[in-house]
Formats: structure tokens, C-alpha cells, sequence
């Protein structure tokens, strides 16, 4: 905990004002929480029915300031930053999602929270998965957002896309690469991935630069890529053991992955409601966030 205020504090001290991604609101708490070998830095607050949040590569759980703001009205809010990204501890393994769901498991066993609903986006995604597949009787609802799944579906295509030469980027010298110009490599995500570049905020940008520069926090974003092999055997063991049947809401930017997020998610699920979000690249909840949060609302109130 005394970690995590100090570097956050830092974070505050070392930017200007301006540059902050959207707070969550104040009756938040956040702590650190040990799970599974690691620990995950967690917010959490409202009170209602549990539902978690996870965030992908190339920004932390602050994302999703703008849904948790929404949602706490009439639910418990839980958003934790994955394994090794923002506050978070960066153990030296357990990259690969299977053992990242557990990390998930573990945290809501230490918050006493059991059937939980759950809102994913890009890596945040494949932990989802993971998480659904191995903890089928927890998981009500399911909202997966742009992204696909190792070994799941077009899997193998989605590959072919030169776009996506980062999944095989890593290791010590790609490292060394990249040390000192965090920014730049990650405003390759934001600019490419993005319908409307501008509308990833300066102040965002600046934010989570400076939390990627922290010490072994690249290593870790590159080890989220280097599982994707380990994944995809595990997603293919999950998927024999049958389809997901909780309901499954698949979300795709209109210039991103668009209605394949739910080809996909009809390749893992047996009921699944597309959706695609007009005017938006990968990054939802910076580029349309009002539309974003709207679908989700709507797709969380469906009685079950």
C-alpha cells in the first residue's frame, strides 16, 4: 500500500496538473491485494451487484474512469491493474492468461465477492476468457471489447495482420530499444489503432507514458505478448471443455475490429449479442466513451 501511494504520488508530482487521465470519483478506495504470487493494485467502490473491469495493453485500470463513474450508481465496482502493468506487481512469470485469471480469482476471494459480472477490453479480454472459462458459475454477464483470442475463432488470420507485428516484439535487445522512449512506441498504439488519434488525449498519453517508464514495466508489457502462444493451447483446452453460456456482449470498434469481435465470440460462447460502436477505432472508451458506456449499461440492466 505505502508502495503504491508513493509512486502514485510521484506520478502527481513529476506531470502538470493538467496531464491526468479522468479521476475516479472519490469514494473509491484503492489498495494493494495479495493474489496468487503477485499484487494487484485495486479500486473499488459502490455497492450493488460486483462487477469487474479490465483494462488492456497500453493503459492500466484508469481507463475506465468514466464507466466505473456510471456503474457505482447501483454496483460494487472492481478495477484492478492486470499482473505486472500500472501499480501493480511485476513478478519475474505468469504472463499467460490462465495463471493471470487465477490472479483474478484470488482478489475477489479477498474481497469476499463471488458471481460477478465483467467488462474487458484488448488483454483485459484474454484474462476475461480465462477467467470465464476456468470460473464458468461466476461469471453472470460477460462484455468483451475489441480484441481477439489466442487460438479462438479467425485467430490465425487476425495474425496476417501487419498491424499487429507486436505480438512477436520482445526480449532483452527489443527492450533496450525501446527504454527511455516508452512514449514513442506507445503512441504507435494510439495513433494506428485509433479512428480519431486526437481523441487519445495529450493529458492520457502523458499519464500512462509515465507509468509504462516505470522500472521492469515494459518487461512486463512485452512478457502480456510472449503468452500468446501458452494462451492459445489453454484457450483450445478451455473451448473443449465447451462453450462459455453465460450471456456475452462482443463490442467492436467500427474501424477496428468491428463485427468480427463477435465472430469471435461466437467461435467461444453460445449467447452472443453484437455490437459495434460507430465513428471509433480500438481505443472505445477514449474515442466514444458516452456510446461506449451506453451499450454496456443497457447490456448489464438485461434481467438474466
Amino acid at each position: 500500500m505505502l508502495r503504491a501511494a508513493f509512486v502514485a504520488l510521484s506520478l502527481l508530482a513529476a506531470e502538470p496538473a493538467v496531464a491526468q487521465v479522468q479521476p475516479f470519483p472519490a469514494a473509491f478506495v484503492e489498495r494493494d491485494v495479495p493474489t496468487n504470487g503477485t499484487t494487484l493494485h485495486v479500486r473499488v467502490g459502490g455497492k450493488g451487484p460486483p462487477v469487474v473491469l479490465l483494462h488492456g495493453y497500453g493503459e492500466t485500470g484508469d481507463m475506465w474512469a468514466p464507466l466505473a463513474a456510471e456503474l457505482m450508481r447501483d454496483h460494487k465496482v472492481i478495477v484492478p491493474d492486470l499482473r505486472g502493468l500500472g501499480l501493480s506487481g511485476r513478478p519475474p512469470g505468469g504472463y499467460d492468461k490462465k495463471t493471470q485469471a487465477r490472479d483474478i480469482a484470488g482478489l475477489l476471494d479477498w474481497l469476499k465477492v463471488g458471481g460477478v459480472d465483467l467488462v474487458t477490453h484488448d488483454i483485459g479480454n484474454m484474462v476475461g476468457y480465462a477467467f470465464a472459462a476456468q470460473y464458468r458459475d461466476r461469471v453472470k454477464r460477460f462484455v468483451l471489447m475489441d480484441a481477439p483470442l489466442p487460438g479462438i475463432g479467425p485467430w490465425e488470420e487476425v495474425l496476417k495482420s501487419p498491424l499487429l507485428w507486436h505480438f512477436r516484439f520482445g526480449g532483452p535487445d527489443m527492450e533496450r530499444l525501446v527504454a527511455g522512449r516508452e512514449r514513442i512506441y506507445l503512441d504507435r498504439f494510439w495513433n494506428e489503432f485509433s479512428a480519431t488519434p486526437a481523441k487519445f488525449s495529450e493529458p492520457s498519453r502523458a499519464h500512462y507514458a509515465r507509468l509504462y517508464a516505470l522500472p521492469g514495466a515494459m518487461h512486463s508489457g512485452f512478457a502480456q505478448f510472449a503468452a500468446f502462444d501458452q494462451d492459445g493451447v489453454d484457450n483450445r483446452a478451455f473451448l473443449a471443455a465447451g462453450k462459455l453460456t453465460m450471456p456475452v456482449l462482443a463490442i467492436g470498434g467500427e474501424k477496428s475490429f468491428g463485427p468480427t469481435m463477435a465472430v469471435v465470440m461466437r467461435a467461444a460462447a453460445t449467447d452472443v449479442t453484437e455490437a459495434v460502436v460507430p465513428d471509433s477505432g480500438h481505443w472505445l472508451m477514449e474515442e466514444q466513451p458516452a456510446a461506449t458506456v451506453r451499450l454496456v449499461r443497457a447490456f448489464l440492466d438485461r434481467p438474466l
